[in-house]
């Protein structure tokens, strides 16, 4: 499912000629800890790994909590791999401080650690592959600006405050409203956790207290499918921009409900994590974030060859 245009950006770097002679595929153990499974970004990031594990003839398990609010779940992941004494480890921090104390003991026990999607407020890992999530959020902004005729009320649903996406969204996305956009005014930011139910609860609550508001912005997969249904059971008419790809994203997209969203290459991500995980044990070079891009997608260009590649179900 995942051949062809899907692994896009994603460029095999060969045998692992070099790695400590006889090292075989049991022993280049590469654990990858993200930050959940109930997206479908998670299942396409996880293709991508699982691919470049093939290329690289290492082994790797993907695993993630159930919940993207599950941070101490996350941590004691990140703990049992370890203990595993993996040759490398993926890590994509769920909170962007939490897990530092056991980075520091993987970085003591001398195994690199690649992060991935989300970043960590510490120069550990020897790199982050990911989207870069500031400029994509700028320009969810400037096209959120675009279709509301550059004025008016807008609000914003994110997934949570703690993990460098949160963050990074929001801020990249606020900020550009305020640099460019004066005529427009955020008159609320709200956070559900990336979880479809709980965004469309605070989606509800912030169309009641603004009825003249003209478009929400929602961070990721679940907080715009949130923000999506919020909206329709309330019989409301607005621009709403998200982020992520999906089935349900694609089809609101479709169906005029969402004017388009951000897609990021989760397949790309998985691959590269992984491609960096070996080139850090071969003692490579790595800059410093590895930018695995990004889209704006809409009806007009939901099927070119390009954006198609890096849409996902």
């Amino acid at each position: 499912m995942w051949n062809r245009r899907h692994l896009i950006g994603a460029i095999g770097i060969g045998t692992l000629i070099g790695l400590s002679g006889s090292a075989t595929a049991q022993e280049i153990y590469i654990p990858l800890v993200s930050k959940g499974f109930q997206h479908q970004f998670w299942q396409a990031v996880k293709a991508g790994a699982e691919q470049a594990a093939k290329d690289n003839n290492v082994r790797i398990t993907f695993e993630g909590p159930d919940s993207e609010t599950m941070v101490d779940k996350q941590i004691d992941m990140l703990s049992a791999a370890l203990a595993k004494n993996p040759k490398a480890i993926g890590f994509a921090a769920l909170d962007s401080q939490a897990a530092i104390p056991l980075l520091r003991k993987a970085h003591s026990a001398k195994i690199p650690v690649v992060a991935f999607d989300s970043g960590v407020d510490s120069d550990i890992p020897v790199t982050t592959a990911t989207t870069n999530n500031l400029a994509a959020a700028a320009l969810a902004a400037d096209k959120m600006a675009e279709l509301i005729g550059g004025e008016g009320d807008i609000a914003l649903v994110v997934h949570d405050q703690t993990s460098r996406t949160g963050i990074d969204r929001r801020d990249g996305f606020v900020n550009r409203i305020k640099e460019k956009h004066p005529k427009i005014k955020i008159v609320s930011v709200q956070y559900g956790s990336g979880d479809h139910l709980k965004s469309t609860e605070i989606t509800k609550s912030i169309l009641q207290a603004n009825p003249g508001l003209k478009g929400i912005f929602g961070a990721n997969e679940g907080s715009a499918i949130g923000v999506v249904n919020g909206a329709k059971e309330m019989n409301r008419k607005l621009v709403i921009i998200g982020y992520d790809s999906g089935k349900q994203q694609k089809q609101a997209i479709q169906d005029g409900l969402m004017a388009g969203a951000i897609t990021q290459n989760p397949v790309g991500i998985g691959y590269k994590t992984v491609e960096a995980a070996v080139k850090a044990l071969k003692g490579e070079k790595l800059e410093k974030v590895i930018d695995t891009g990004f889209f704006y997608y809409d009806k007009s260009n939901m099927s070119d060859p390009k954006i198609a590649a890096v849409l996902y179900d």
